[in-house]
């Protein structure tokens, strides 16, 4: 979470110490108090120190994205006559909507004495001052070529038609002053615009998420949305602002996990706890990625729990993996043979181990070994019984031609979940029964 704003620390203080606090302010200055963004702004929604071009604000739906913008160009235009700011939105109507007219918008923020005047035949707003801002639409790139600015907001800018090009205008044209500069404000999602400005050095990137404005929203709306996108890849993006990209040549593209997810799983069969031990001990390390599955009544496989630790010595993720055996009531534990198994079975025994031990022998790479299992989903044959970001992460990563491109140096997590579904499903021992969860 961002840096809480001075509001939300006054709202933790109790109630005699708060009462202290207010009567000290002058009875005409607690009501200012309520319009005062720097009171209310969190520390993601604060203009960033240092020089920069860009100001991107990349974040969740109700974060707070469009006020931080609005109040960004309020204060620009208070303090600046005569000047010219750039409102472009995913359409023009958008730009009216939400910038302008929105409950968040400039119109909304902007107290009587300096508030504009909105223009709506021509599509511009004019303060007392003489500083105008027009309305453009990143869907007509047109629109923006030769027009000249101080100052721009760019809004949900993942979601222009013309994305690229309509950028392209509106920087060639802000031009004008000492210190022409824009800030974009966007839901991320995986656009040629965004992940350039990502790269670009002149850029400064503020992230947040939904629930970090939870002070204004309501308890009911924050417990549905994470109860039914949280941890998803359309949670991840549209509440946690996360940028997610699928990797060329993925064996998991994201659709793909998304679609054999499932909010439960039914009785099992078996349940096997797999292990992918790291090389070292320490902060620094790999983590031990340690994977609960299962193959359910329905002959099905199923992923159960995502049980990875990191930083630990090999006594305290052994420990791990046999709490994490005996909690799922597993018949067995499974880790390769040529990647530490020794190891692994010494200190499971040290850490007081009884369930069997499965060694496996890896003889091909990991790409090879996880192909088999990748078309196990392709053919609707296991499911995520919930949500495992970290682990489904690693498994996005990985690609057909045997190239990483997920989080960490190693796949430790999808390892140890390709180890346990070719246990249970591609030729591993099996044992008759059905176990409840």
């Amino acid at each position: 979470m961002d840096d809480p704003s001075y509001a939300e620390q006054l709202a933790e203080l109790e109630e005699d110490e708060l009462s202290w606090v207010l009567e000290g302010i002058p009875p005409e200055q607690r009501g200012q108090l309520l319009r005062h963004w720097p009171f209310w702004s969190r520390g993601n929604q604060k203009q960033p120190a240092g020089m920069w071009r860009v100001w991107l604000i990349m974040a969740g739906r109700g974060y707070g994205k469009t006020r931080a913008g609005a109040e960004w160009v309020r204060d620009f235009a208070r303090k600046n006559g005569l000047c010219r700011i750039a409102l472009v939105g995913a359409t023009q109507a958008e730009a009216r909507a939400i910038m302008v007219e929105g409950e968040s918008g400039i119109l909304e923020v902007c107290e009587a004495p300096e508030r504009p005047r909105f223009e709506p035949s021509l599509d511009r707003l004019v303060w007392p001052n003489g500083t105008i801002a027009t309305l453009y639409s990143g869907a007509e790139p047109d629109g923006l070529r030769g027009a000249s600015h101080h100052l721009a907001w760019a809004d949900e800018i993942a979601k222009w038609k013309a994305g690229v090009a309509a950028w392209d205008n509106l920087m060639l044209g802000l031009r004008l002053g000492d210190y022409p500069r824009a800030v974009a404000t966007t839901t991320p999602r995986p656009v040629p615009l965004l992940k350039r400005l990502l790269a670009e050095r002149n850029v400064a990137v503020s992230h947040g998420r939904t629930r970090d404005n939870r002070a204004h929203l309501a308890p009911a709306f924050i417990a549905a949305i994470e109860d039914n996108y949280g941890g998803t890849r359309l949670g991840r993006q549209e509440l946690d602002g996360e940028l997610i990209e699928d990797v060329e040549g993925s064996l998991w593209p994201r659709a793909l996990i998304e679609a054999c997810r499932v909010r439960a799983a039914p009785q099992m069969k078996r349940i096997v706890v797999a292990v992918d031990p790291p090389a070292g001990a320490g902060a620094r390390s790999d983590a031990c990625g340690i994977i609960v599955a299962g193959l359910g009544a329905d002959d099905r496989g199923y992923v159960l729990a995502d049980a990875s630790v990191q930083g630990l010595r090999p006594e305290g993720w052994a420990r791990k993996v046999s709490d994490t055996a005996e909690s799922w009531n597993a018949d067995r534990v499974i880790a390769e043979a040529n990647q530490g198994g020794a190891m692994v079975r010494s200190v499971l025994q040290a850490a007081g181990h009884v369930l069997p031990l499965r060694l496996i022998h890896a003889s091909r790479g990991k790409a090879a070994r996880a192909e088999p299992v990748a078309a196990l989903y392709e053919a609707g044959r296991v499911s995520h019984a919930g949500r495992f970001p970290a682990l489904e992460d690693e498994m996005a990563g990985m690609t057909i031609g045997g190239d990483y491109a997920g989080p960490g140096r190693s796949p430790d997590r999808a390892d140890a979940l390709v180890y346990a579904l070719t246990e249970l499903m591609l030729g591993g021992s099996k044992k008759p029964g059905v176990r409840r969860l």
